[in-house]
């Protein structure tokens, strides 16, 4: 199982500061925003991470994240990258979520893998032994949320097996948002190649995950825990106040 950290994109809604600095970068109480999934990765036993930029702070991960584990090697510790081999590649222009797949052919190879967006993140729930247990086609997570028409939104059957899913409707037919976090077999290059853009010109992961539903490939699994899409400002502030309360109660991240 490789992994793929998306950490592109322009973030417009959190400038003015992004004008200065990825919004991945930012950081969430004591830590930079990208280590919340980078770790979400390593803790499931993926060491093996694509970690896919923008060219304007490109830079800026590469340096953080090696310094980093330069840091953990002089001071003979393994810490939270211990192991850890990173790839690095570029996205001149956000051509949606299913794009991280094309990027990330040559890496992805002949694995599985499992794509985790740098700006979600979290808290309380352990997806080890879901990714682990992976076995071939595609699996989302989903969680209940109050505004589900900013998300793609799952519709379950009475057994909870997912019958559709569709991106951002004005009229979400659950409350149920798909999170940023996603594992597909090995097929999955070969659909993102297949997309159309959408009217958003977009090459959406919705569709993605609509061709394995299709075939009766997808499977979706509700979760306990906290989830922030940490993509604006109430939701960064929520999950920074959050993060210092359980460290607070010893919780450690």
């Amino acid at each position: 199982m490789k992994g793929i950290v998306l950490a592109g994109g322009s973030a417009t809604r959190l400038r003015p500061v992004t004008y200065i600095t990825s919004k991945q970068l930012l950081l969430v109480y004591d830590k930079p925003m990208v280590y919340y999934p980078i770790k979400t990765l390593v803790k499931a036993g993926i060491k093996d991470i694509l970690v896919i930029v923008a060219p304007t702070f490109s830079g800026s991960f590469v340096n953080l994240l090696s310094m980093e584990q330069q840091k953990e090697k002089e001071n003979g510790q393994c810490g939270d990258f211990c192991g850890v081999d990173f790839t690095f590649k570029i996205q001149l222009s956000p051509r949606g979520l299913s794009d991280a797949f094309i990027i990330g052919e040559d890496f992805i190879g002949d694995d599985d893998v499992t794509m985790i967006l740098g700006d979600n993140i979290f808290l309380g729930h352990d997806f080890s032994k879901e990714i682990q247990n992976f076995k071939s086609g595609a699996m989302v997570f989903a969680k209940e949320v109050p505004d589900p028409e900013r998300f793609g939104v799952v519709e379950f059957d009475k057994n909870m097996k997912a019958v559709s899913i569709e991106e951002k409707p004005k009229k979400p037919k659950s409350n149920y948002a798909v999170v940023g976090l996603y594992t597909y077999d090995n097929k999955v290059v070969k659909h993102a190649k297949s997309l159309k853009p959408s009217s958003r010109g977009e090459i959406e992961i919705t569709d993605l995950n609509n061709i394995y539903l299709k075939e009766n490939k997808l499977k979706v699994n509700t979760f306990d825990g906290t989830w922030a899409d940490a993509g604006t400002f109430d939701s960064l502030n929520d999950i920074q106040n959050e993060i210092r309360a359980r460290k607070s109660k010893g919780e450690v991240f």
